[in-house]
């Protein structure tokens, strides 16, 4: 890592190979299309270029780090598509030509759930939510978490049952 901080690119490269399939599969696994975990792969390791001088070995291994920048960048890539697709929507007026079947008081009462638990998820430490959000949105198990951000499989179990605790916690202080 020392040789891509100066710019080697020949360290940069071997940086890719170690790393890019797994960056790739998270893409992958967030986002449900090829093209876009490409994209988003890309963005990431140029992110990492670009940055490379940030990376600090005291703070996690070259993995995780790598990991953070493409869970990071997969964040930003639903949320430019989610905005994109609702623009779209409105441009079209599709929203005022059809009954909508999710405008029901179910489906609006799932989508206000969601939105509660995605702010209490907001409110955990890094470590906690990138666990959290690998099992149960990338559907990865504790052990391909612990590989993917090569760290002790009671760590990935500890930082989800912490993250959890809190984040039970933190719904039950919303409902009372």
């Amino acid at each position: 890592m020392q040789l891509v901080q100066d710019g080697d690119p020949r360290a940069f490269e071997l940086l890719y190979d170690r790393h890019g399939d797994a960056a790739f599969s998270l893409a992958y696994r967030m986002v449900g299309d090829r093209v876009a975990a490409e994209d988003i792969t890309q963005e990431a390791f140029l992110s990492i270029w670009r940055s490379r001088e940030r990376y600090q070995r005291e703070r996690g291994s070259v993995r995780t780090w790598v990991l953070g920048i493409v869970h990071h960048r997969g964040i930003d890539a639903l949320r430019r598509n989610l905005v994109h697709q609702r623009r779209r929507a409105s441009a079209e007026g599709i929203e005022e030509r059809h009954e909508a079947p999710e405008r029901t008081d179910a489906e609006a009462l799932r989508r206000a759930e969601a939105k509660t638990v995605h702010a209490a998820l907001e409110t955990l430490p890094d470590d906690q939510s990138q666990v959290i959000e690998l099992a149960y949105f990338g559907g990865f198990t504790h052990i391909q978490i612990a590989e993917m951000l090569a760290m002790p499989v009671g760590t990935v179990k500890g930082r989800m049952r912490l993250g959890l605790e809190k984040m039970r916690r933190e719904l039950a202080g919303g409902v009372a």
